[in-house]
């Protein structure tokens, strides 16, 4: 067995940033969950979800490049939060869209997906640094990467065990037409994942006056 100073969760550094990935990936996980219902019942375009998708993905590519401009300006954690915050004013827009709304969600879609290239590329480059400060770079850090990878899929597995009953409970049904379903849709497409970044980015600004390192390129 692992002795308690070769585990990743004797480490300070490793659980604050596991909580803060972990927070922001169930923000970004409950859209993704919700995408297919959002997209055909409040907004009545169930046609546009591919190029909607298309919009995302390829914005967050595109972005990747900037991202990694803005971490030799402001450092890493500073660049993730911006792009946390640059999400939430994009996306706050979501619970207010409705039907025939899909071309201004498709510039949410550009958008989000722009910030989102904060996400692919910070957190893992945040995590290198984690382990090397533990001296465990080289030997224990597969024991970092194992409980990283197994956080990843946790979040989509907690935002649809977070979301979708919600949903059935505020009264929602795929397919649906009753107006205080699709609301509690909206809020809970666009809504609760803003919460749930703003809290995440509130812990990570906690975290950089905790370990200054964060806060280097």
């Amino acid at each position: 067995a692992d002795s308690p100073a070769a585990s990743p969760w004797a480490d300070a550094g490793f659980r604050r940033l596991l909580s803060i990935f972990m927070l922001n990936g169930v923000a970004a996980a409950i859209p993704a969950t919700l995408l297919p219902f959002f997209v055909a019942d409040r907004l009545q375009s169930p046609a546009l979800q591919p190029v909607l998708l298309l919009c995302f993905f390829g914005a967050a590519a595109m972005g990747l490049p900037l991202w990694v401009k803005a971490v030799s300006r402001w450092g890493l954690a500073p660049s993730w939060r911006a792009g946390m915050l640059a999400s939430v004013l994009v996306f706050g827009c979501t619970p207010w869209l409705g039907a025939g709304d899909g071309m201004a969600f498709a510039a949410i879609c550009l958008a989000s997906g722009l910030a989102l290239g904060a996400d692919l590329a910070l957190p893992g480059a945040l995590l290198t640094g984690v382990i090397h400060n533990s001296g465990e770079g080289g030997r224990g850090e597969g024991r970092y990467l194992g409980w990283w990878t197994c956080a990843t899929k946790l979040n989509l597995a907690l935002a649809a065990g977070l979301a979708l009953p919600l949903l059935s409970l505020a009264g929602y049904r795929s397919g649906g037409t009753d107006p205080n379903g699709l609301q509690a849709l909206a809020w809970a497409y666009g809504g609760l994942p803003c919460l749930l970044k703003l809290a995440a980015a509130a812990l990570l600004w906690r975290a950089e006056q905790l370990h200054s390192s964060w806060r280097h390129t």
